[in-house]
């Protein structure tokens, strides 16, 4: 006995949305259930869009830069989800035979040919407008820091010989087993001198929002001004050789007076005047083995 097959029911116009409105419901139920299993501060990034805790006073213009660009596309999903729903919805197989086609809608093709243009040359503005913010330059800063970049860590050169607190420059140079730390006043004004004894390298503290290649013979600049008191991770952006990895600090952003106190203690260490590696770049620390291959190589020429 053959198999008595049901009649195919045909899809309504309203369980078309009411399919749409469940699994809509879905979806926001199980977004619901995945926010509560995160933390407070998950929660807060998350707020942030995944940028990190901004600590200095450029990070507003790159934080709504970054927020208005999410909005953007966002906006841009929605439409172009809302018409690929619509297309599917209204234009669905009703009958049997090939729809009647339109091979050509000049005005369609100008308006998705003309759109994209648009777009670009809108975030292109904004991001010009907030890259000149970022980038801008302060007349007098309150405290000019020289970082230099080494292969394979950091070294911070604090020129501080006209303040009065201090009196003299002062530096601290790091290597890969024992990493330099920066110190920033928070409140205060601070030039970044970026210079390389080396190869490129990458100056990027993620909670300012911004970094820069330092580049061997060139000299680069940021100006900012700390907001936030704390610790914060800092690292190398640029493939830079073997150790690239190991290229990490830590910034902390302190009172003045610890700022005060700290450079004080590399004064009493000898840590004064201008960083050896900037006039002999040979004096930057090595590690054991690649000292070894360097005498290697100096005694085969």
């Amino acid at each position: 006995m053959a198999p008595v097959s049901r009649p195919r029911v045909p899809l309504t116009k309203r369980s078309v949305p009411r399919t749409v409105s469940r699994l809509l419901l879905v979806s926001l139920g199980v977004g619901a259930l995945s926010l509560a299993g995160c933390s407070a501060e998950q929660t807060a990034q998350l707020g942030r869009l995944g940028l990190p805790v901004a600590a200095s006073d450029r990070t507003p213009y790159t934080h709504n830069l970054w927020i208005g660009s999410w909005i953007a596309a966002f906006g841009v999903g929605v439409l172009v989800w809302g018409m690929i729903v619509w297309c599917v919805v209204r234009y669905r197989r009703r009958k049997p035979g090939v729809p009647r086609q339109n091979r050509y809608n000049l005005p369609i093709e100008i308006l998705y040919t003309v759109t994209p243009f648009i777009m670009i040359g809108v975030l292109f503005y904004f991001t010009v407008i907030t890259q000149d913010k970022v980038q801008a330059k302060v007349a007098k800063p309150d405290h000019v820091v020289t970082v230099v970049g080494q292969k394979w860590n950091w070294s911070f050169n604090y020129q501080e010989a006209g303040n009065p607190a201090v009196g003299k420059d002062v530096w601290e140079s790091g290597t890969i087993e024992d990493p330099a730390d920066l110190y920033l006043p928070v409140g205060e004004s601070v030039r970044f001198d970026l210079k390389s004894v080396d190869v490129i390298h990458s100056f990027w503290v993620p909670a300012f929002y911004e970094k820069l290649d330092v580049l061997p013979g060139r000299n680069a600049t940021i100006d900012l001004t700390p907001t936030k008191e704390g610790v914060f991770a800092g690292k190398c952006a640029e493939l830079c050789g073997t150790y690239h990895s190991a290229m990490l600090f830590n910034v902390h952003i302190v009172s003045q007076d610890e700022y005060v106190a700290h450079l004080k203690s590399l004064a009493a260490k000898g840590q004064t005047g201008k960083l050896k590696s900037l006039e002999h770049p040979s004096a930057v620390p090595q590690r054991p083995e690649e000292a070894g291959t360097e005498e290697t190589k100096q005694g085969e020429g």
